[in-house]
């Protein structure tokens, strides 16, 4: 299954953290996706921190393409604030539709994704959180 990393994850492999081999290992299994709000959360701070090659390696990742369903996200939204998740900001949920619509797993640490999946359909990586 393909899988949706999210930038949380992202910035821990580029500091060679605790998912560093996971992430490795599926970009050597062609397995993971990006899309342009995940590029737009990155590719700033590696442009001021001159890291062209770290640009350049996200570049070449598939992209599903973002298409917001606006009822959809205001649910999830809905949702969250129903199980007091008051932080879920409007991309965390793009980012969630976006991997329910392509039919991607979510790699991610940020918990308020995992307390999210036990209420709508994201599926979410293994190892996320």
């Amino acid at each position: 299954m393909r899988v949706l990393v999210d930038s949380s994850v992202w910035i821990d492999y580029f500091r060679a953290g605790r998912h560093a081999a996971e992430v490795e290992s599926l970009l050597d299994d062609g397995r993971i996706v990006i899309n342009d709000l995940i590029l737009a959360e990155l590719v700033p701070a590696l442009r001021v921190k001159r890291q062209p090659r770290l640009i350049d390696l996200l570049g070449k990742l598939e992209r599903e393409p973002i298409q917001p369903d606006w009822e959809e996200v205001i649910r999830l939204q809905i949702t969250s604030l129903r199980e007091g998740l008051n932080g879920v900001g409007i991309p965390d949920l793009l980012i969630a539709q976006n991997a329910m619509q392509h039919g991607l797993q979510l790699m991610t640490r940020d918990s308020h994704f995992v307390r999210l999946a036990r209420h709508v359909p994201l599926r979410l990586h293994s190892s996320a959180v």
